[in-house]
């Protein structure tokens, strides 16, 4: 093998070294580059990762549906809470739809379902100002099938936090 080759390798191996480290991005504070809570754990109420886990970032929908069930107004019920109890966060409502239908009817699909969730949680206190939406449609796949249980996955809304002043 070569100088170049042995190099070559050597710098592959470092790079992917360096993807690897989960604290890359800390500063110190415990609270990693994103500011309070970011890097906290599924124990500490307060971090993203607990909304995630214990609360729920998402809610299902029906084919064609943007119609939140008894489920999903639970969800977003605990959502709401969380929110109020964490006022340094904002959230973008991610909407998302199967791979039926065209691109153009799943944006909008995505649109509404992404609607009906913001409009959901200011009913329940959260300050509208704290909230975005965004639709991907079907560009977003969580699973990747042409079978019932990957489009029922795929049909749903997203609440992802961010940490910072609202704008």
């Amino acid at each position: 093998m070569t100088y170049l080759g042995k190099t070559m390798i050597v710098l592959a191996a470092l790079s992917l070294a360096a993807c690897t480290n989960p604290d890359r991005f800390a500063d110190g504070s415990g609270m990693g580059a994103g500011g309070a809570g970011l890097s906290g754990a599924a124990s500490d109420p307060a971090s993203p990762a607990y909304f995630q886990e214990a609360v729920g970032d998402r809610v299902l929908f029906a084919v064609d549906q943007s119609t939140l069930s008894t489920q999903a107004q639970a969800t977003l019920d605990a959502q709401a809470r969380w929110l109020m109890e964490n006022r340094d966060f904002t959230a973008t409502i991610e909407g998302h739809a199967d791979e039926q239908g065209t691109r153009e009817y799943n944006l909008a699909l995505g649109a509404r379902r992404a609607s009906a969730v913001e409009e959901y949680l200011v009913s329940r206190g959260v300050a509208g100002n704290r909230l975005r939406t965004v639709s991907y449609g079907k560009e977003r796949p969580i699973e990747i099938c042409s079978e019932e249980a990957c489009y029922a996955q795929n049909r749903r809304a997203v609440t992802v936090l961010t940490a910072g002043p609202t704008s």
